[in-house]
């Protein structure tokens, strides 16, 4: 042992000395970190884990660079990708936990939950013979248990309403898909509307089979609906514009120090280039969802609705590592087809985190005369001359303010602490077969269901328990949205994402503004005006 110190000693004195000439050319920043690693992990007095010593001096160092620059595990990087590849590994079914028990929403169709049995309501209490409700096991561990490679089977036990003993279930693991449209549906006078979460490897695909659906149904024009949606992979927010524009129309350009600038245009073979298209947004609409947003706004293809966006204009390149690990480091910056850069200012770290926090202070959110650019960041539209400007995310051409009306502290309570969701759980637990025999078809609940008394009082009942204290007056003033959440939650219990959104949408003042933009006579006349 001591002729191993005394070696790396002797090593680390040699090189030190070697380091302090200052004609040796060989001599590098990187060379210098890994002469402090070396010692670290050769002398330290107490033992070190040398692989987390490492990847905090990699967190650190993307720290210094940009928001966007980040590291992550092998864990960390399965996450992250599973929403984006269009599928993962496991038993297929949306569920919620609801007082430390698993209640199964729906199994997806024709997944192997399904296939096995399972419906929705039950509720799955184990895994493998391991307790799973009532532990306090955390659902990240539950999800770890209930995925698995494919093939692979495992055995659940289920309660279910209606039957004493707890059925046993042998489920075959198999690829789940996920969608990355939540949404498609008409509205009438052939307004489609589709509803994208984020840009997947699946995006292009389903988004042709949601046009082919609405067009089906009679579709001339589209509102389509980014708000919320925090970008993914850059060539399916290329494909996405790529449905609207004409041949040759570029789309992004993007261009770095060492990265020469890459110009993306339209192939002319979308299937959507005729028709209007209203395009929404809001503060979390960032990244590939900008880059699809500037340029149809660059081109005076659609008329954009709603809020300023997020402006994430940075282009990470992915380097993974031979652990599994991964390094996503800014390379480039993402310019719509006008020459703007999307990517809002981050020298100053805390003002960029809360950038959002920051906007609502100045009544960014409320009033679009809040909102300031530079003269510096004006551009012009490619064919109508329309002013614009750049600097951070993409201003609607339409601003719709933020409803603050109807949002109580009470109402924020009951959202956060859970009682919504718990209270439309149990109802839909009660009632499932008896509202499905009654409203056998979604359109005859969105036209004649009304939230009973009753779940209103099960619902502040819930707020009590959880620490969400009842106040009459601010109940008053949110119980016209409560009642259309609850509405909303329960069609997506009975039946899905899609009728949830039909109902929680007849509310969303974005949305409503569309509608009425699209009502009017003339829609390339109010292009124009702006």
């Amino acid at each position: 042992m001591m002729r191993k110190i005394l070696t790396a000693c002797l090593l680390l004195i040699a090189i030190g000395s070697q380091a302090q000439q200052p004609k040796d050319l060989n001599f590098t920043p990187a060379r210098k970190l890994q002469i402090a690693e070396f010692a670290i992990q050769q002398l330290y007095v107490d033992t070190v884990n040398e692989n987390k010593l490492v990847e905090s001096a990699i967190i650190e160092m993307l720290r210094q660079l940009d928001p966007h620059s980040t590291y992550a595990n092998a864990e960390e990087v399965k996450k992250l990708n599973e929403p984006l590849q269009g599928n993962f590994e496991g038993i297929g079914v949306q569920f919620n936990m609801n007082e430390d028990t698993l209640m199964v929403i729906q199994p997806v169709p024709g997944g192997p939950s399904e296939k096995a049995g399972i419906l929705a309501g039950d509720r799955i209490i184990a895994v493998n013979d391991t307790a799973i409700a009532g532990v306090k096991m955390s659902t990240d561990e539950i999800t770890r248990r209930l995925r698995g490679p494919k093939g692979s089977k495992v055995n659940l036990g289920v309660l279910r309403r209606g039957i004493s003993e707890t059925l046993h279930f042998v489920v075959t693991r198999d690829k789940i898909p996920v969608h990355s449209i939540d949404a498609v549906y008409m509205y009438p006078e052939h307004i489609g509307y589709v509803r994208i979460n984020n840009f997947g490897a699946t995006t292009l695909d389903e988004f042709a089979d949601a046009l082919k659906q609405l067009k089906r149904k009679g579709m001339k024009d589209l509102i389509l609906d980014l708000q919320g949606n925090g970008g993914g992979y850059l060539n399916a927010a290329v494909g996405l514009a790529n449905e609207f524009l004409e041949k040759g129309e570029m789309i992004v350009y993007t261009e770095g120090r060492r990265v020469p600038r890459n110009e993306f245009r339209a192939l002319g073979n979308g299937r959507m280039r005729s028709g209007r298209l209203v395009v929404l947004v809001d503060d979390f609409t960032a990244s590939a969802s900008e880059i699809v947003t500037g340029a149809v706004q660059d081109w005076d293809r659609a008329l954009v609705v709603g809020r300023r966006t997020f402006g994430k204009g940075l282009v990470q390149r992915p380097l993974d590592l031979p652990d599994g690990s991964m390094i996503r480091l800014t390379v480039a910056r993402y310019y719509t087809p006008t020459g703007r850069c999307i990517q809002k200012p981050y020298d100053n770290p805390d003002n960029y985190n809360a950038d959002l926090i920051n906007r609502y202070n100045r009544g960014e959110m409320t009033n679009a005369d809040s909102i300031h650019f530079p003269q510096s960041q004006k551009y012009t539209t490619l064919k109508l001359g329309r002013t614009v400007y750049g600097g951070g995310g993409i201003m609607p051409d339409y601003f719709v303010p933020l409803d603050t009306t109807r949002y109580t502290n009470y109402h924020r309570q009951l959202v956060a602490k859970g009682a919504v969701i718990k209270a439309t759980l149990d109802y839909v637990d009660q009632h499932r077969a008896e509202m499905l025999k009654t409203y056998k078809k979604f359109a005859d609940y969105e036209r004649s269901f009304a939230i009973p008394e009753s779940l209103s009082r099960q619902l502040i009942d819930d707020g009590n328990e959880s620490g969400a204290t009842y106040n009459e007056t601010e109940y008053q003033k949110s119980k016209p949205l409560i009642d259309l959440q609850l509405k909303a939650l329960i069609a997506r219990d009975l039946w899905g994402m899609n009728e949830y959104y039909q109902v929680i949408n007849q509310s969303d003042p974005v949305v409503l503004k569309a509608l009425e933009l699209l009502a009017a006579p003339d829609f390339e006349s109010l292009l124009r005006k702006k």
